[in-house]
């Protein structure tokens, strides 16, 4: 799935010949992909935060490569609602807004109650969910307890439901809107207590879709979003500061202002 595919590796790497891994892909036009991917992982792994100031200069810099490359990964960055610019070649990763997130997860209820109520009226193969069930209906000593990998196989399985679902044009809106959410869900399976509780819910919600039950397992996935949403609104500043705190790598070197907004 595409909104969750590991991007290059973090730092330049030197190929076959000796060069520079930004001069190969200068060379054959994928820079700005480059710089792009680095900079939204930068973002989902939580080295910038929310309200953090970087410029195209120093992101240049960074990189040794031109201000082009950087300005269009910046505006696809922008267009993917990760970042925003304000003056003169600055930008600054999203700031956390409560609204915006409300609305993200009204949409994101729609489509996965839909999602669900397709599955369930779908009298053919339903075979993609054998694969969600080898995951989610596991004993409770084969749970994954780490926090990032257990986040990510969440996204999966809400993805894996709305794509099996048949709508190409809904899978794709539900991907984005997966990237401009990830962050905050990434802080409740580091700092909230959901772990357990998604796994009971998913196999639930797994059971009553394989019933035909559509009632139920809409009921199920919409407590289910309710309840994810809730930890959403006990984001803190706390919270993201003791993110950056306790990440295994330092906040990168481009950062020039950290987390100015308060919230």
């Amino acid at each position: 799935m595409k909104s969750i595919a590991a991007p290059p590796s973090a730092s330049p790497s030197v190929d076959a010949d000796g060069a520079d891994t930004t001069e190969s892909l200068a060379r054959t036009g994928s820079l700005p992909e480059y710089v792009y991917a680095k900079l939204r992982q930068d973002i989902f792994d939580m080295r910038l935060l929310p309200g953090d100031q970087i410029t195209e200069t120093e992101i240049a810099a960074h990189f040794k490569v031109s201000r082009t490359p950087v300005r269009q990964a910046l505006q696809r960055l922008q267009g993917d609602g990760l970042m925003q610019g304000y003056v003169r070649g600055g930008w600054e990763v999203v700031p956390i807004d409560f609204k915006r997130f409300s609305d993200l997860y009204e949409m994101r209820r729609l489509i996965e109650t839909h999602a669900v109520r397709r599955l369930c009226a779908q009298a053919g193969d339903l075979s993609v969910l054998a694969g969600l069930r080898a995951t989610w209906c596991v004993p409770v000593e084969e749970r994954e307890l780490d926090g990032p990998k257990a986040a990510l196989l969440d996204e999966v399985f809400h993805q894996t439901l709305v794509r099996a679902a048949g709508n190409q044009e809904m899978a794709d809106t539900f991907d984005r809107l997966t990237d401009r959410i990830r962050i905050v869900r990434r802080l409740d399976f580091l700092y909230g207590d959901c772990l357990h509780s998604t796994y009971e819910e998913h196999a639930a919600i797994l059971d009553h879709i394989a019933a035909g039950d559509s009632d139920a397992a809409q009921r199920l996935m919409d407590e289910h979003i309710d309840g994810s949403h809730a930890e959403v609104n006990q984001i803190t500043l706390h919270r993201l500061h003791s993110a950056r705190a306790t990440a295994t790598t330092k906040p990168p070197a481009y950062v020039s202002v950290r987390v100015r907004r308060s919230f």
